[in-house]
């Protein structure tokens, strides 16, 4: 007879646990069995299953395979490797960057162009940057956001200000990465009217780029309701072709 296992076993199954005892413990649990209750249903005696559980004993193959069938649970998941990596699942996404594409916010002091719009939840956003405001004033209040970012120059020369290091000049091909939610901004270097950048911002917040845009107020409100953020990239160009626009 198999054990007729619920929902919660397919949770507990995706979850590595780091020794056999652990998984059979949180598979019991999850069931809201007893040990004389588990011990019925694979047929293994209640004393071996509570050592098994304390990881004071393990068992042979062929008992393996006898909790396998009886429990329903697969016979992989009580050989796997506990110190193996968990295989990341592949999602299969992809976008291609163009301008022309970006989700937009234009400003008197600086351009962000939201690169790859159309993949929504994403824990990266790309964003690339022209900065033109050149001091703290113009700029105005430091930034913050939930996780970390890097920014690359592209050309120009920028001047990093945070909240708790001094400003840190930067030139083509010069980086910074820093914690976002530590306050910053970007501002042009001394001598340059304007200055590029790549920014990647990254963090576990899968509305992170909502987050980011409304660091513009209504600026990033008018930019989130281009219809470039909801048309695929090979479509929204073709039909500006089509149109005769330029991108």
């Amino acid at each position: 007879m198999v054990a007729a296992v619920g929902t919660g076993t397919d949770m507990d199954m995706k979850t590595r646990h780091s020794t056999l005892g652990s998984l059979l413990r949180s598979l019991r649990l999850r069931n809201r069995w007893t040990l004389k209750e588990m011990s019925q249903r694979a047929s293994i005696p209640v004393s071996t299953l509570s050592k098994v559980e304390h990881d004071r004993l393990t068992l042979t193959y062929d008992k393996l395979v006898q909790l396998s069938q009886r429990l329903n649970i697969p016979i992989s998941e009580l050989f796997a490797d506990p110190g193996g990596p968990v295989e990341p699942a592949v999602t299969a996404r992809r976008s291609i960057g163009h301008v022309e594409d970006a989700v937009r916010v234009n400003t008197k002091n600086y351009d962000y162009y939201y690169l790859c719009p159309e993949l929504r939840k994403k824990r990266m956003v790309p964003i690339l940057t022209r900065i033109r405001a050149k001091s703290a004033e113009e700029f105005g209040p430091l930034v913050t956001h939930s996780g970390e970012e890097y920014i690359y120059v592209l050309k120009g020369g920028i001047k990093v200000l945070t909240e708790f290091y001094d400003p840190v000049a930067l030139r083509v091909g010069e980086s910074i990465y820093i914690d976002s939610n530590m306050g910053h901004a970007y501002v042009t270097a001394d001598g340059c009217d304007e200055a590029t950048v790549l920014a990647m911002c990254s963090s576990t917040d899968e509305s992170l780029m909502e987050s980011l845009l409304s660091l513009h107020g209504d600026a990033g409100t008018a930019a989130r309701a281009k219809p470039a953020e909801a048309v695929p990239a090979n479509k929204s160009r073709k039909t500006r072709k089509q149109n005769g626009a330029s991108g």
